[in-house]
Formats: structure tokens, C-alpha cells, sequence
């Protein structure tokens, strides 16, 4: 008898995933267990294996298309040779059981107002203007040429090397350009603008490309944070010469650290300090939840997004161990093979773009976290010590706080205990 694959749940966050590979093609027969698909889902790309054995005889979902939750992706039958033309794929629906025996449907209540998701306002159509197909290219017009007093001989030796006799300055008499002023000009090269070809796309063209799940799920979980949460900013200059002079000796004994390192163990030992700011908010029943562990998340880029893995009981971990922890969980992200527990929950993020030479910058929280913390690069500045000015690296640090849970006095003590660690980095090695 045929029956119907569907595309499973394989986050709790999941509504669709997208076919990264089939592993099987039409015709073979499967067995229980055996690796049937990739998907990629709005976290990481998951390999899902058959449930139930039999022949599959259609893909109805190819590779690098989409599928929603529970949607039909293959027709199975459980042998090779059953006729399928007449079935028709059924989309599944969950049921839920007692003692054994489906329960039957109860009557639907009527449908709850949908809640608009911009504060009470509809969001509004960005749309692209289109294309402007009858406006066409056009070079700019040349400047009204100027009547330019030289000499024969330089007029002749400026055509020859290209040189542009309103940009030279004559030295003869009633400020005449002679050849020696064409030489001193063209001492300097020739200076090409570019080529002259003309662009073959229409003005204001552009194409639409389709988000991936996870580009969806970040849009939306970020969209609904900035909507809902009550943000505010607190930053601080952190004095990184301790930081960077530290590492530099660490690294002559062979330790190899990152500044990351440094801010990651800074940061859980801030947390342990100021377990308020280890919190989030609960908007289900409206409560403050106070995290019993540190667990930080850490944001890593990967090709279609942003996934934020955890680092576990973060504050019990020394600075290698960290070190260690976050390399191979950044490996694991970017290889798609993270499992559920390693980036679902966390209770803390931090968000690092020094590595991009990005100065400072203001993260959005990760719900229902309360907080995240934003790093920018080490920059070398001129600082003030002892009423000298000095050279200096300094780094920006900037805390985003969800004002329900936290206040901007709690803050500023948890960025300046970041700030003072960072300051202090040989207290990093030994706490």
C-alpha cells in the first residue's frame, strides 16, 4: 500500500526546511534507519533517517526546494511494483492519544483576533520601484572646451603623452604653457578613468531571491525582539594594552589565545557576579526568569546566517577550556552539524565583529534572553595617562538590555566589571 513521507519537525522553532540532498533517488528500496535526506532547517542542516521501511517511487520535493512542516516530500510503497497513479499524497496531521486510542477532534474554538506584530500597526509594503526601461544610458556631457594658450611644440608633445593642457600650469610668458611644462606635467604617468563600455542592465533592475529558512526565522525572531523589547544601551572604552601585551607573551610560550577568549571568560565572570543580568524574560505568563547557569551563546556567521551555539556552565570553565569549547562549536556551526542542545537556550550572548574591523556597534537581544553583548575591535588611539597623552589600543563594549529585567544602574556595574577583567587580564588566567 503507498504512503506519504512528509517533511518532519526537526526544530522546535521549525515551520519548513529546504531539501539540501537527497540521498536516495527513485526506485530504491529503503530500510528502516537508512539516511533518506539533509534538510535544512532555520538552525543547522539535519541528517533525517527512513522511519519505515519500503520502495520510494517519488520525490516530490527535489533538492533545493522548500517544504513546510508535515507537507508531503515522497510517495513510498511497500513494494516495487504497486501502482501509485491513483494515490494521492495526504498531508499529516498529528493526533494526540489516551490510553492507546486516538481521541477525537474537539469542536475548534472561534479564531482569537490574529495580534499585529509592529506594536499595533500593520507593517508597511517595502516594495522596490520598477525597473525604468525607458530611461537610457547616457555618458555626461564633456566640459565646454577651453581655449588654452601653448606653444606648438608642447601642444604636439601633449597629444603624444595624453596630457590634458587645462590641468597644466604654463611657465612662459603671460602664463603660456612651453614643452617644459608638458614634460614636468606627464612626469607623473598617464591616468586612466576606466573603460568607456556601456552598462547592459536596465536602470533599477535588481532580482528577487527567495529567504531560506533560516534567513526567515532570524528576520522574524530579530523583527519581533526589536518590536517588543524594551532595549536600552550601555558602553564602555576598554584600555586593551593589558589585553593585547598578555597575549603577545602567551603566545611566545605557545599558548595561542584570541581577545574573543579574553571577553568570553570576562564575561562569565561577570555574570557570575551579577547573576540579574544571567536572566530573561517569560512573556507567556510575564515573569523574570534568573538562569541557575552560565550558559553563553556565542554568535558565528555561516553561509544563509547567523546561528548562536552555547557554551555550557561557561563561569566553570578556564580560559583554554572556553578557548577550546568555542573553536569546536564554531567548526560544527559552520559544517552544519550542531546538535538541538548546543544552541538551543543559552542565557547570555555575546556578539563579536572586532575580527571585521568594525569599531563598535549595538546588537539586537536574543529573546528571552535579557541581555547581549556587543564587541568591537582593538584600535590604536591616542589615550590619556597621568595627564599624557599617549599611544593606546582601546576596545568598545556596548550591552543591550531588556529594561523589564534590567536596569541601567546594573548595566553599567556589569559592563564595568567586563571593563575592569579586560583591564586586568592576568585575573582571567586564575580565577
Amino acid at each position: 500500500m503507498p504512503f506519504t513521507v512528509t517533511m518532519p519537525k526537526l526544530s522546535p522553532t521549525m515551520e519548513e526546511g529546504v531539501i539540501a540532498k537527497w540521498h536516495v533517488k527513485e526506485g530504491d528500496q529503503i530500510k528502516d534507519g537508512d539516511l533518506l535526506m539533509e534538510v535544512a532547517t532555520d538552525k543547522a542542516t539535519v541528517e533525517y533517517n527512513a522511519l519505515d521501511g519500503g520502495y520510494l517511487r517519488k520525490i516530490l520535493v527535489p533538492e533545493g526546494s522548500s517544504a513546510s512542516v508535515n507537507q508531503p516530500i515522497a510517495i513510498f510503497s511497500e513494494s516495487a511494483d504497486e501502482n501509485i497513479d491513483d494515490f494521492t499524497p495526504q498531508e499529516e496531521k498529528p493526533t494526540e492519544e489516551a490510553g492507546g486510542e486516538e481521541v477525537a477532534e474537539q469542536p475548534k474554538a472561534a479564531a482569537a483576533p490574529s495580534q499585529p506584530t509592529s506594536g499595533g500597526l500593520a507593517q508597511p509594503a517595502f516594495q522596490p520601484p520598477p525597473p525604468l526601461e525607458s530611461h537610457t544610458f547616457e555618458w555626461p556631457a564633456e566640459p565646454p572646451s577651453q581655449r588654452v594658450m601653448a606653444s606648438p611644440v608642447a601642444k604636439n608633445l601633449a597629444k603624444e603623452q595624453g596630457v590634458d593642457l587645462t590641468t597644466v600650469k604654463g611657465s612662459g610668458p603671460g602664463g603660456r604653457i612651453v614643452k617644459a611644462d608638458v614634460e614636468k606635467a606627464q612626469a607623473g604617468g598617464y591616468v586612466a578613468f576606466g573603460s568607456r563600455e556601456v552598462p547592459k542592465e536596465v536602470a533599477g533592475s535588481f532580482e528577487s531571491v527567495e529567504l531560506s529558512p533560516m534567513r526567515k526565522a532570524i528576520g522574524q525572531r530579530l523583527q519581533e525582539s526589536k518590536t517588543f523589547i524594551p532595549h536600552f544601551y550601555v558602553s564602555q572604552e576598554v584600555d586593551a594594552g593589558p589585553m593585547f601585551e598578555l597575549r603577545a607573551q602567551l603566545k611566545e610560550g605557545g599558548i595561542k589565545l584570541t581577545f574573543n577568549d579574553f571577553v568570553m571568560r570576562a564575561t562569565a565572570l561577570a555574570l557570575r557576579k551579577y547573576p540579574d543580568v544571567n536572566a530573561g524574560f517569560n512573556t507567556v505568563d510575564n515573569t523574570i526568569t534568573h538562569y541557575k547557569t552560565v550558559d553563553i551563546s556565542v554568535a558565528v556567521t555561516i553561509d544563509g546566517g547567523l546561528i548562536t551555539p552555547i557554551v555550557r556552565w561557561a563561569d566553570y570553565k578556564n580560559i583554554a577550556e572556553l578557548s577550546k569549547e568555542v573553536k569546536e562549536l564554531a567548526t560544527l556551526a559552520k559544517k552544519g552539524k550542531l546538535q538541538p542542545e548546543q544552541y538551543q537556550g543559552g542565557s547570555f550572548t555575546l556578539s563579536n565583529l572586532g575580527m571585521y574591523g568594525v569599531s563598535e556597534f549595538i546588537a539586537v537581544i536574543n529573546p528571552p534572553q535579557a541581555a547581549i553583548l556587543a564587541v568591537g575591535g582593538i584600535l590604536d588611539k591616542p589615550v590619556v595617562d597621568n595627564g599624557v597623552v599617549i599611544p593606546g589600543k582601546v576596545m568598545k563594549i556596548t550591552l543591550a538590555a531588556d529594561h523589564r529585567v534590567v536596569d541601567g544602574a546594573l548595566g553599567a556595574e556589569f559592563t564595568r566589571e567586563v571593563k575592569k577583567l579586560l583591564e586586568n587580564p592576568s585575573i582571567l588566567l586564575i580565577n
